[in-house]
């Protein structure tokens, strides 16, 4: 829940002292400040609710369902046909926000990128891993026409801008971190008018890998997608390991400084990835994250 600085809003009285050149306490501001003092946590209290309602949007749920074979992640799609202004703040890929579930106090309010890409139509889309006890089991657990909250839009997304013109454009995703470049990759980069362009998406198996239902669709806009599971089965034939790994063994980077890159997910692929792309020499302000 969002929250104010009572010093923001309302002023705490005081000590009145009276000099001999200004004696400004009259008797009746004096007798009020108790019960100014009583007031002030209540009045507090309705200014917080006033931020608060202005904060959080409402909105009902169009859909849940499934997106991994284990059962640990799911795909939710919230309507906004009455938060326009909300729908039309989401410019672009990699931009998140903070969701909740009404009447869940306890529960923190959890960030989630934004899956459907900017102007999509239709509300936002997210793909959600269940949490036990945690705001995303809420999520995962609710039906057609629940209500959610959802907060403002945040972050200013990737800054694709940076690396309009490079010919190699590597991405990088872990777990539900596919959720901003999947929005990255249907929003479009001129994927198609590039030399060469890689996803390198890492899960523990192809159980708990989303989205394969659209692999076909985004390798037909000129991307390459290299399928990492750290924990396969015998039969699987593909790159095994973290994507870090698999990225170092096959590299092949045939310009440098004609390459950006685009990662989201777990920290140490973050960090990993970053610094071998550094040591090949590709520029740091083409390495774009989206925080």
């Amino acid at each position: 829940m969002a929250t104010i600085s009572t010093a923001a809003t309302i002023s705490t009285p005081t000590t009145l002292r009276p000099s001999s050149r200004h004696a400004f306490a009259h008797p009746k501001m004096l007798r009020s400040l108790p019960s100014l003092r009583r007031r002030l946590p209540s009045l507090v209290t309705v200014a917080a609710v006033q931020q608060d309602a202005a904060v959080w949007n409402a909105a009902p749920v169009a859909s849940v369902g499934a997106a991994s074979a284990d059962g640990t992640l799911f795909h939710l799609r919230v309507d906004l046909s009455d938060a326009a202004d909300l729908a039309a703040s989401y410019t672009s890929p990699g931009q998140y926000l903070t969701i909740r579930v009404p009447g869940d106090d306890g529960l923190k309010p959890a960030f989630m990128a934004i899956a459907s890409p900017p102007g999509a139509g239709g509300g936002f889309e997210f793909l959600v891993k269940t949490v036990p006890g945690a705001t995303a089991e809420k999520l995962c657990g609710l039906r057609d026409g629940d209500v959610v909250e959802l907060g403002a839009v945040m972050g200013k997304g990737f800054p694709i801008e940076r690396v309009t013109a490079e010919e190699t454009l590597l991405l990088f995703a872990t777990g539900t971190g596919i959720s901003p470049i999947r929005s990255l990759i249907e929003f479009g980069f001129a994927a198609d008018q590039r030399a060469d362009v890689r996803l390198y998406y890492g899960a523990r198996n192809l159980q708990t890998m989303a989205y394969q239902d659209r692999f076909a669709e985004w390798e037909s806009t000129g991307l390459k997608i290299v399928p990492v599971l750290s924990q396969p089965d015998d039969s699987w034939e593909g790159a095994r390991g973290y994507v870090q790994k698999a990225f170092l063994d096959a590299k092949n980077i045939a310009n440098p400084a004609s390459t950006g890159a685009v990662l989201c997910g777990q920290k140490q692929m973050l960090e990993e990835v970053t610094l071998a792309l550094a040591a090949d020499g590709v520029s740091q302000d083409k390495i774009l994250k989206n925080f």
